[in-house]
């Protein structure tokens, strides 16, 4: 069935499990929303969630609005050196961060100019992580509604909280922090590696049905 998403930073589980289920198609005519999974992922560090923000250039005049297809990354901030110490400070301990790092690093070194595009990348490199060829089509124009099937843009909200009936796996921290829910895909690769695809597999979507 296809299903519209928002094309996120690092995608939660939540939204990867229920985008290998389906077919995707990524809205890409939107206007940009602050505090979205836009440009925001969360991990786990030693002090439990941790959230990863991309700097963006705000635009001017009157309405402030633009689309998510047209937003540029502020790169006058050094955020992709920051990200990545981060992401090696919280999870060079893990079973499998060794193994995803030489593809993962070149992420954070390459310069980005469109917020839309990195966010492609950054879900290139987990499907491919995953061992998936994900297909997928964009919108051709903004539609408040999608008929053709399941709307999962409300996914991208990072201030909606939902029930993720979600089966506890190891996380580095989770003996001081306990287990943290619906964290970045990256948190899932890093701890479970090649078990990614059949954890994310069996994950109920009853959420979806909310």
């Amino acid at each position: 069935m296809k299903a519209l998403f928002h094309p996120t930073y690092f995608p939660n589980i939540a939204t990867v499990a229920a985008m290998i289920k389906n077919e995707v198609v990524w809205e890409v005519n939107d206007n940009y929303q602050k505090q979205t999974f836009r440009n925001r992922c969360n991990i786990c560090n030693d002090q439990g969630k941790h959230l990863l923000t991309i700097p963006i250039k705000h635009v001017g005049g009157s309405s402030g609005r633009q689309r998510y297809k047209d937003v540029k990354i502020d790169n006058s901030y050094n955020w992709q050196r920051q990200h990545w110490r981060t992401l090696q400070t919280s999870y060079r301990t893990s079973a499998y961060f060794e193994f995803y790092e030489d593809e993962l690093e070149p992420l954070f070194h390459e310069e980005f100019d469109s917020l839309l595009e990195f966010n492609l990348k950054t879900i290139a490199f987990i499907t491919e992580a995953l061992g998936i060829d994900l297909a997928y089509l964009k919108t051709e124009s903004f539609n408040l509604n999608f008929n053709e099937g399941l709307d999962m843009r409300f996914l991208v909200n990072a201030k909606k909280e939902f029930t993720l009936s979600q089966e506890p796996y190891f996380q580095v921290f989770d003996d001081r922090n306990g287990f943290v829910p619906n964290s970045s895909t990256l948190d899932l690769l890093f701890n479970e590696g090649t078990n990614a695809l059949n954890y994310l597999q069996n994950q109920n979507l009853s959420f979806l049905d909310a």
